[in-house]
This record gives C-alpha cells, structure tokens and sequence, in this order.
C-alpha cells in the first residue's frame, strides 16, 4: 500500500499523530538518543560551559557572507572578538587572521566543507547533527540546534537553539551565552540574487553572486535558497531578548537591506 492510500484509509488524528512521531525522530529523537550515551557530548558541553559569561559587558561582531564584505575594511576587526559564519575561512588567507571562532548548522554546508572546517585552528561551534563529519575534531564544539521546533530565543546555548532560518541567529545567542553586551552585525546583506522558494534545496550552476566570493557555493555545490521572512521573525526575538536584558544589537552592514536592527556607520565603531 502507498502511502497516499494509507493516507486515505487512516484516521485523520492517527495520521497526524504517526506524523508527528516520525518527523520528531527524523529531525531529534535520533539525535537526543545518541547524545545521551555519547562521552563526546559531553566533552563538548564541559568546553561550552568555558564561555559563559566569559565576554560580559564586552562588544562581538558576527560576520556575515554577504557582497558587502568586499565594500568593508576587515583589517579593522583583528582584535575584536568575531563569530565567522560557514565559510568565512575563504577570506583568511587574504586577512592574515581568521575569526575568534566559527558557527556552522546547515547539514549540508558541513557535510559539503567539513574537511576545510577540520584544518582551521580555533574553536568551532557544530550542529550535533552533523557530529559524524567533524566528529575527531578536538576543536569542535557541538552544539543541539533544531530547524522545527518553537519559534524562539535561546540565552543558554548549554540547550536547544532554535536555528531561525540562519547561522546568524544561532550565532546571536552564542553570543548572548557568552555575556555580550553589544553584537554588531556586518555582511547581513539580507539580499539575495537567486530567487526561488524559501529553504528549497538547489544546485549551484555557476559562480556564486550571493557571497563575498564566487566559488562560495561554487558551480555543483548544493545549498538552500534562503527564507527572508522567517530570518526576520527570528531577528526580532533576538533584538527584542538583548533589549530586554540592557543590551543591543546593531546592523553595520555596508547598504544591508535589513531593517529589524538599528543601523550604524561601520567605519564610526572604531
């Protein structure tokens, strides 16, 4: 029997119900199962709890992948405390230093570039659920985030994150974990060439025209077309959680087209 006749046949309640059961195993029960027998996870949570509060009333800046990157001076952030996103290592060799540390959670930017992750010296922060690619890696952190749970905002990394439809978010509340006072935003360019359906998965054609450099998601590389929207929603519960707590986020995104955070000059921080 297919499933669209056993759909047909079922109970709209049982359907529903098996329905649940098996997206909550697909998307976590696994994971949670795994994790708590793993002496891994463990580790990775001892080396998270180092960070609590270890930045408390300092400022961060979260790099994001965007074109404006190429319009903003990144000399200027060697000694800040930076939080690279997914591929961001393509700009070390031009840099001459790297980010403080880097956050990746989409499955198929780890699984795709997991072997350059795995050559980068400092701390990186992964989603549990890609835990068999970088697994060995003693600089990995892994971290439980979820793409289908609640909509919400998380101070305690040592739990579920809620991934928001981007690493950003993620990255915001790692750094509201690590105490944070101000988390500056650049290369949010919110503003993407390729047009399609939100979170659809697409094979890259040609050089990438949505990041800082072409072969970003290079020609056969997959990757998910962005969800503009939901990346909004989860922007404002982080403005909205910082605020609250007397702290702030700010946008010095080089011509960003988000509007959920205060704007500043880039150039006026330093």
């Amino acid at each position: 029997m297919n499933r669209q006749v056993l759909k047909k046949v079922t109970p709209l309640p049982v359907w529903q119900l098996g329905s649940n059961i098996y997206w909550w195993h697909r998307n976590r029960g696994r994971h949670e199962l795994a994790r708590t027998f793993s002496n891994r996870w463990r580790e990775s949570l001892q080396e998270l709890r180092k960070y609590k509060d270890a930045y408390k009333g300092k400022r961060c800046f979260v790099i994001g992948n965007g074109p404006s990157l190429r319009q903003t001076d990144l000399s200027l952030l060697e000694n800040e405390f930076t939080f690279g996103l997914n591929r961001i290592y393509l700009l070390f060799p031009e840099l001459g230093f790297t980010t403080s540390c880097l956050v990746s959670v989409n499955d198929l930017v780890v699984e795709q570039f997991s072997d350059d992750m795995r050559k980068l010296e400092l701390p990186k922060f992964i989603t549990w659920r890609s835990r068999g690619c970088l697994n060995s890696d003693p600089r990995t952190i892994f971290i439980d985030t979820d793409f289908t749970g609640e909509e919400n905002f998380s101070g305690n990394a040592e739990g579920r994150i809620y991934e928001g439809f981007t690493v950003t978010y993620v990255a915001l509340q790692l750094a509201y974990y690590m105490g944070f006072s101000e988390a500056i935003l650049i290369g949010v360019d919110h503003n993407f060439q390729t047009k399609g359906p939100a979170n659809l998965e697409v094979v890259s054609e040609g050089d990438d025209p949505n990041h800082f450099a072409p072969n970003y998601f290079g020609k056969g590389a997959k990757w998910q077309l962005p969800d503009l929207e939901g990346s909004e929603r989860a922007y404002r519960l982080a403005r909205d959680s910082y605020e609250k707590a007397g702290r702030k986020i700010v946008d010095a995104t080089v011509g960003g087209k988000l509007t959920v955070f205060p704007k500043v000059d880039y150039k006026s921080l330093f």
